[in-house]
């Protein structure tokens, strides 16, 4: 759905950081008794995460080095 394999996501801080809030707002609106949008964000984590770790971040840098 997302192509989250992009040379922006490359410092794994930011990926960290984009699983780590999507994760913690989640957890926050669980609660506060919203489980419908804190299901939807613990959700945008975990396919967050899947694509970070299934991207081939080799191939990603090599397409930013190119001219």
């Amino acid at each position: 759905m997302f192509d989250l394999a992009v040379p922006f996501f490359l410092p794994v801080w930011r990926r960290v950081a984009v699983v780590g809030v999507a994760v913690g707002w989640g957890l926050f609106e669980l609660s506060t008794g919203a489980a419908f949008w804190g299901l939807i964000f613990l959700g945008m984590g975990g396919i967050a995460t899947w694509k970070f770790i299934t991207a081939d971040w080799s191939a990603v840098s090599d397409e930013k080095d190119k001219p």
